[in-house]
């Protein structure tokens, strides 16, 4: 800052006929200040993704975290391929998805892991047969700044991870929704610097600009995501109406629009959102679980008939156009036979979010023969 009031008479004094050239210096002097602090610039903004693959496998008991050896993308550099360590820079809520090969005549079992500690869901088959497959897991998470998350393989021989030049395993993630709540400031792109106000350079204004200030007419915000820690069985006896799944976890509910009592998701903003569902076949128990709206209207579902004792997992997920009131849930067909599995590793979740307000999605729902 010394400098900076050192140079300010001079440019003044000097290029005060042209105000053009007094803006240009202004800014070449503050982004010369913004990279003395190794921040550049572009990444200074609310943007944070990545994604990233492996080609090659890992047996357990050689490392635990899950590595990568090519990045696709990597928008604010906040994603370490070498450790597989996602570290937060931006204070919000944050949707996380991964997929992993299964080895042949091994169990599969990746947890996403915040913190090194906090166990966020888990991608598992334990059929030690000599076929190769692959199981995703999915959930949204709610991350301040310094925060981790990464992928942690089981530490035993008899698991291990598959992937080839294909690749099967992947690892994605992307900030959804910055937190407006934050205290947290953000640096604008205003060419004038603070203390450093140019002739003919735009006013001054604050260095930072306040997103608690933003209200919600400016943005839309819904998103939740949620997970279950213990089975449901199906029953025998007849039900008159078809009951929600429910969920006892919750990792993220932005505008409180799940009601994790119900199961229920009610649309308070018409538009476009994304849903996705994970969820766990039972021992000796089919899996059909369906995504509803309304009062029954099936949109997407997942199933898996077989009867063996084997523990492994069904994925789907979906765009829905939606208008206020409507709701969309899980329903898992309770008749017996019928069952959806998990434990404290969260086996089954469900999120959903905002991606396009109304004006922005189309409308549509048709059929074709």
């Amino acid at each position: 800052m010394r400098f900076l009031q050192i140079l300010r008479p001079a440019c003044v004094t000097l290029w005060r006929p042209n105000r053009c050239v007094s803006c240009l210096l202004g800014l070449i002097i503050y982004l010369g200040s913004v990279a003395s602090f190794n921040i550049s610039p572009m990444t200074t903004g609310l943007r944070s993704a990545f994604s990233a693959t492996r080609s090659s496998s890992i047996l357990g008991g050689t490392q635990r975290a899950v590595t990568f050896d090519h990045l696709q993308v990597n928008i604010g550099e906040d994603f370490n391929p070498e450790t597989g360590t996602f570290r937060c820079r931006l204070r919000g809520a944050y949707y996380f998805s991964f997929t992993v090969g299964k080895f042949p005549k091994k169990m599969l079992s990746v947890m996403l892991v915040k913190n090194g500690m906090e166990v966020q869901a888990i991608a598992y088959d334990g059929y030690q047969n000599q076929g190769r497959k692959v199981q995703s897991q999915s959930v949204m998470v709610s991350l301040k700044p310094m925060e981790t998350v990464y992928l942690l393989l089981q530490d035993n021989p008899y698991y291990a991870i598959y992937s080839n030049v294909g690749p099967y395993i992947t690892f994605s993630g992307y900030l959804v929704y910055p937190d407006s709540t934050s205290s947290v400031g953000y640096l604008n792109n205003h060419l004038s610097p603070p203390g450093l106000h140019l002739p003919g350079c735009p006013p001054p204004v604050d260095a930072y600009y306040d997103w608690r200030r933003r209200t919600t007419s400016e943005e839309p915000r819904s998103a939740f995501s949620v997970a279950r820690t213990t089975s449901v069985l199906g029953e025998s006896r007849v039900r008159r109406e078809r009951e929600a799944l429910k969920f006892d976890v919750e990792y993220v509910n932005i505008g409180g629009h799940f009601n994790i009592t119900s199961g229920r998701f009610t649309c308070h903003f018409p538009g476009a959102y994304y849903f996705a569902f994970t969820v766990g076949k039972h021992p000796r128990r089919a899996v059909s679980v369906k995504l509803m709206m309304g009062r029954g209207e099936v949109r997407a579902m997942v199933f898996n008939e077989d009867m063996s004792r084997r523990r492994e997992m069904q994925s789907q997920s979906l765009l829905l156009s939606l208008k206020r009131g409507d709701s969309v849930w899980l329903y898992s067909q309770q008749d017996d036979g019928y069952a959806v599995y998990s434990n404290q590793g969260r086996y089954t979740t469900f999120s959903g979010f905002l991606v396009y307000p109304d004006g922005e999605s189309m409308n549509i729902d048709r059929t074709f023969p």
